[in-house]
């Protein structure tokens, strides 16, 4: 079982003042969300998280964001968090995968995200799910949910993972 969320993790980060606009970058995710998944890879100190918070503060999309860190690299941690970042959006979605992930004997991942799956083709409205810091996530659970996730991803739901190397998926 994980311990009470850090709300903070689940804030899309607030956009700098005096930052030079990026509208090349910018339509470059304006196009690739019509995808099922966006992967903004570069070094630290790129502006990575900034752009993607230029991006979603011009876009049209609903966000919902985890910042990631080395504790999430545990599979009921990571989802949880994942849920209740699409929760900010949707605040019913999830409330049954999350049950799960947090009784006694969890449920294989793969059922979890079944059912997460199965409320989440019933949202009305496109959300991008962001996924920040992602390098910092490499169990190889996660990586297999990952996987399942996208190769049943709704329509309406755009992943966007933002990291300092290439996932594993």
């Amino acid at each position: 079982m994980t311990g009470p969320l850090l709300e903070t993790k689940l804030y899309v980060p607030r956009r700098r003042r005096g930052l030079v606009a990026r509208p090349r970058l910018s339509e470059r995710l304006n196009r690739g969300a019509a995808s099922n998944l966006t992967l903004v890879s570069a070094p630290a100190g790129f502006g990575k998280t900034t752009l993607l918070t230029e991006w979603l503060d011009h876009s049209k999309y609903s966000a919902a964001w985890v910042s990631l860190d080395q504790a999430d690299n545990h599979a009921i941690s990571f989802w949880s968090y994942v849920i209740a970042a699409l929760q900010t959006v949707e605040p019913h979605i999830g409330t049954n995968a999350a049950a799960l992930l947090q009784s006694p004997q969890p449920a294989p991942i793969e059922a979890v995200l079944t059912i997460l799956l199965k409320e989440l083709s019933a949202i009305s409205s496109d959300i991008v799910l962001v996924l920040d810091d992602y390098h910092l996530v490499d169990a190889r659970d996660i990586q297999d949910g990952m996987a399942f996730l996208l190769d049943h991803l709704p329509s309406r739901l755009h992943l966007v993972i933002a990291s300092r190397s290439d996932p594993a998926l």
